[in-house]
């Protein structure tokens, strides 16, 4: 690809806002993320007996497990949700930016 195409895709209207949309739902994603795992991690830190609760009297299974299971559906679900939005809004996007370099070429 030629020089001049890229600038010309860097300056393309459609470009900044991709990557400023795709940046900005991207960070909000792994803010939202880190949360949930750091909040897990500090749990363990600092109060284990919360996270070590058996889930009732007579069992072996404690709070912990079902919360990790959660964490790791949540990121799955983090996931579905940035590709959706992928597949949507910044794939309409992408096109308009690949027909605006075809037209220019």
């Amino acid at each position: 690809m030629k020089k001049e195409h890229v600038e010309a895709i860097k300056n393309d209207p459609n470009f900044q806002e991709l990557v400023s949309k795709r940046s900005k739902f991207a960070w909000t994603l792994t803010i939202a993320m880190l949360v949930v795992y750091f909040a897990f991690i500090l749990t363990i830190a600092f109060n284990p007996s919360a996270l070590g609760t058996p889930l009732s009297s007579d069992s072996v299974t404690t709070l912990g497990i079902p919360v990790g299971i959660i964490i790791i559906v949540f990121a799955f679900i983090l996931t579905g949700v940035y590709v959706r939005r992928a597949n949507s809004e910044f794939d309409d996007l992408t096109a308009k930016i690949k027909k605006t370099a075809k037209e220019n070429e």
